[in-house]
């Protein structure tokens, strides 16, 4: 469910004082905790590490983020593939012709010279 309009999107102030104090385009990773917090436009350029329980993910904010929240760019769970015997064939099988196809490649490029 969404925020109430009258009262705005939740942005915390911390992470505005933090940002207010570097330059646009800054390397530094600034890490936050709060993964409810909406970004803004003054965000944009920056890059957050959000903490996802385990580790802070580097979250660097473009213009298409705006609006959403941190936390959707820092996923708590891991996805273990689905399948079982079939699907680890199938993932050799590709891999394998992804290696002769790389090698190929390569030859290719060695008789040219």
């Amino acid at each position: 469910m969404s925020r109430s309009l009258k009262k705005g999107p939740y942005v915390n102030p911390r992470i505005l004082k933090k940002i207010s104090k570097l330059k646009v385009d800054d390397k530094t990773v600034v890490n936050i905790w709060d993964r409810s917090c909406t970004i803004t436009p003054e965000m944009v350029g920056f890059t957050f590490g959000v903490h996802n329980g385990r580790v802070h993910t580097p979250v660097k904010v473009v213009e298409n983020m705006v609006g959403h929240k941190f936390g959707e760019f820092s996923p708590t769970r891991k996805f273990v593939t689905h399948g079982g015997r079939m699907a680890k064939d199938l993932a050799t099988e590709k891999a394998k012709k992804e290696t002769e196809t790389a090698k190929k490649a390569t030859v290719e490029l060695e008789t040219k010279k």
